[in-house]
């Protein structure tokens, strides 16, 4: 065993939280630790400080109950978090989200990746998660608007913009945040930037609906260029047929690649010469009408095929934008036999451990989402500063702004990960989060 593994096993032994109790959150620990034990134990300043440790448990964890009134006059009770992970760089940033599978594990693992995301695009930004086990398939406007108000009177005291601003996630979207804000508007009495997404009426940007897909594409970019190729004419598939899916896959086609798969839970769409705009948008709008897409109209040109995955299909680039634990060995196997050269991530984590040890071993880029998707965060952070000027950007000036930070992201990435004449984006991303987290919390003292 070599000193890294050495490290590493004794440090995982040492923490009071289990695969058993926390799956999740150990295996984006595990991820983690992996690349960044030697860096913390070779400087005395972050080993003394014992940065990781810090990182792994969050400031703190608000449980709430959320208490609601359904259409019928029915009580009901949901269990509320927010998760504040570090608050070393900036106020806490991270979304909400409303789901069923929403649980402590879940959210403590994506505010701790959040954190080293936010640190990765050098903006003052530090960590957090949270939302709710409510299911809102199936509820009314005024239900949601209901639940999202009593979600609001628990969390509020604990949010502002120079404190926590939550953003949007699964099932939270622009009715919601605006259901969200207003709440948290009336609950204050304050009119400030406490949440980003928002509407453009009422101190929302530009880009924030299309910027995580978009920095997806531009971060790829950015990967490719670094081996001299380019997007142009590469055969692309993707997963998901959210924001984040469709906005990379319609930026992929603007750039001149060719789609070739966008699947749903249900199965997949596919063209072999690839899917036009139209199909894209044809996608978004029976997301919007909660429909599915198993029967594309005759001019759109495309196929589905029921129980398919994208990655069945040759493609030189994989873009997984579901959910997490997505994509499994056998599948990333599949990739690799069609020719793909990169996968990056739109999701969080949506590869299995062992996918991407495969994907490693066959040499293929693998861009991590703490970096890849990082551009949802970058531009609430534009939105947070826009709040904070009283200013306004276009679309083009936000637009632009994206793309110079998902570059930086690149070359901070690109930096730490560089060797052996390659570049190996999850310990780059991991490695830069990490110093820019720790040189925070050094500089801080002992909290």
């Amino acid at each position: 065993m070599n000193r890294r593994d050495a490290l590493t096993e004794v440090f995982l032994n040492s923490l009071p939280i289990t695969a058993d109790s926390y799956p999740n959150l150990i295996h984006a620990v595990q991820d983690i630790v992996r690349d960044v034990i030697t860096v913390e134990k070779n400087n005395e300043l972050y080993a003394a400080a014992n940065v990781l440790r810090r990182l792994i448990e969050p400031d703190r964890i608000l449980s709430f109950r959320v208490t609601w009134e359904d259409d019928a006059q029915q009580v009901h009770v949901n269990k509320g978090w927010r998760v504040q992970g570090s608050q070393a760089i900036g106020p806490y940033k991270g979304g909400l989200r409303f789901h069923p599978s929403v649980d402590e594990d879940t959210l403590r693992f994506l505010a701790f990746e959040q954190c080293f995301k936010n640190a990765l695009t050098g903006l003052p930004l530090g960590g957090a998660k949270g939302g709710s086990d409510f299911d809102p398939k199936g509820r009314s406007d005024a239900e949601i608007m209901r639940f999202c108000q009593a979600f609001m009177r628990q969390l509020a005291p604990s949010i502002g913009p120079d404190t926590d601003v939550p953003a949007g996630d699964i099932n939270v979207g622009p009715r919601e945040i605006g259901y969200l804000f207003g709440a948290w508007r009336e609950q204050s009495g304050k009119y400030g930037g406490a949440l980003t997404g928002k509407g453009l009426p009422y101190g929302g940007s530009h880009m924030r609906v299309e910027a995580t897909g978009y920095g997806l594409v531009y971060f790829t970019q950015c990967a490719l260029a670094a081996r001299n190729k380019m997007i142009d004419g590469k055969r692309v598939a993707v997963s998901g047929k959210g924001n984040v899916a469709t906005h990379a896959a319609l930026k992929a086609i603007e750039l001149g690649a060719k789609v070739v798969a966008i699947s749903d839970t249900s199965g997949a769409l596919v063209c072999k010469d690839g899917l036009s705009a139209d199909a894209i948008r044809w996608v978004q709008a029976q997301k919007a009408e909660g429909a599915g897409i198993d029967t594309p109209p005759r001019e759109i040109a495309a196929k589905f095929m029921d129980g398919a995955t994208p990655w069945s299909f040759e493609a030189d680039i994989a873009f997984p934008c579901a959910t997490q634990n997505e994509l499994n060995a056998e599948m990333a196997q599949s990739l690799i036999d069609g020719g793909c050269i990169c996968v990056a991530e739109g999701a969080n984590m949506p590869l299995t451990e062992d996918a991407a040890t495969l994907l490693r071993n066959a040499g293929i880029m693998h861009l991590p989402g703490k970096a890849a998707n990082a551009g949802g965060v970058a531009v609430s952070g534009l939105e947070m500063s826009q709040n904070s000027h009283r200013r306004f950007m276009s679309a083009d000036d936000v637009d632009a702004a994206l793309r110079t930070i998902m570059s930086d992201i690149h070359e901070r990435v690109a930096e730490e990960g560089r060797g052996n004449g390659t570049i190996d984006y999850v310990r780059g991303a991991n490695i830069a989060g990490y110093r820019r987290l720790a040189d925070a919390i050094v500089a801080q003292g002992i909290l």
